[in-house]
């Protein structure tokens, strides 16, 4: 009976240990993404974001955003979430609701670089039209895309195609293309400098307000003269097929910069 007993709870044991792992991510990835969906940031962490640019965007996205905005203006922020909404959408924060929708979302890189270049003008840089927000789509089929902001001067850009190496492309501010980061022209001589960029799994970054977090981020790499020379090695990876990599060790980094824990 006493052996009965024994077996019996080791039994129920391994199944309470079964259930109390069921549920938990098993990756890495998953472990970056474990409470998104309940976090509230505080004031510290929001700071901590501003810091660490387009790529803290998920960790903020269920703090409301009027109490993001306060925060970035007691982080001193020099663009905040009022500025942007203000600057990009016509709307003062104070009249936004909580969810931060207003109606106006982007669907191209092409449109979310107009609002971002009404925000940087509005503060007073001087050659605003000349930084956009790039995306490579490679991966969109299975959830993730390669964000960065971008500076280039050239207003058409001829290059060699980066994904088969070989065909001359011409692209202009009207093409879609345009809008992807392109380290060299045909000549060998650097087009873009990258001031930021993220991987994110595209479901975060479908709402209007996480596309006006991505902007007020953006700007805010900007004004602080943020720089990322290590994106184009990033972008190879990505191309080659390492995009699920990439995005869990850019969000790991990003939770650890802004102590959120596990």
């Amino acid at each position: 009976m006493k052996r009965k007993l024994i077996i019996l709870f080791i039994c129920l044991l391994f199944v309470a240990c079964a259930a109390g792992n069921e549920g938990k991510p098993k990756t890495g990835l998953g472990r970056a993404m474990l409470g998104i969906a309940q976090l509230v940031l505080s004031p510290l962490q929001i700071a901590a974001g501003l810091l660490e640019g387009i790529a803290s965007i998920p960790y903020y996205l269920n703090t409301d955003v009027q109490t993001i905005n306060k925060g970035m203006i007691d982080a001193n922020a020099k663009i905040t979430l009022d500025d942007t909404y203000e600057s990009a959408y016509g709307k003062r924060i104070s009249a936004v609701p909580e969810s931060g929708d207003t109606g106006e979302v982007f669907q191209r890189m092409k449109h979310a670089s107009e609002y971002f270049q009404k925000v940087l003008h509005r503060y007073g840089i001087a050659d605003s039209g000349k930084y956009i927000l790039t995306s490579i789509d490679t991966a969109n089929s299975k959830g993730y895309t390669l964000f960065a902001v971008v500076y280039r001067s050239a207003e058409t850009i001829n290059v060699i195609d980066k994904y088969d190496g070989k065909t001359r492309r011409t692209y202009e501010r009207s093409d879609r293309m345009y809008y992807e980061p392109m380290e060299k022209d045909i000549t060998g001589k650097r087009l873009d400098r990258v001031i930021d960029w993220a991987a994110l799994p595209r479901d975060l970054i479908k709402t209007q307000k996480a596309q006006a977090l991505l902007i007020t981020m953006a700007a805010n790499s900007v004004v602080n003269e943020k720089k990322s020379p290590e994106y184009w090695d990033v972008e190879k990876r990505w191309i080659a097929g390492e995009y699920e990599e990439i995005t869990e060790e850019k969000m790991s980094a990003v939770r650890n910069k802004m102590k959120i824990g596990d």
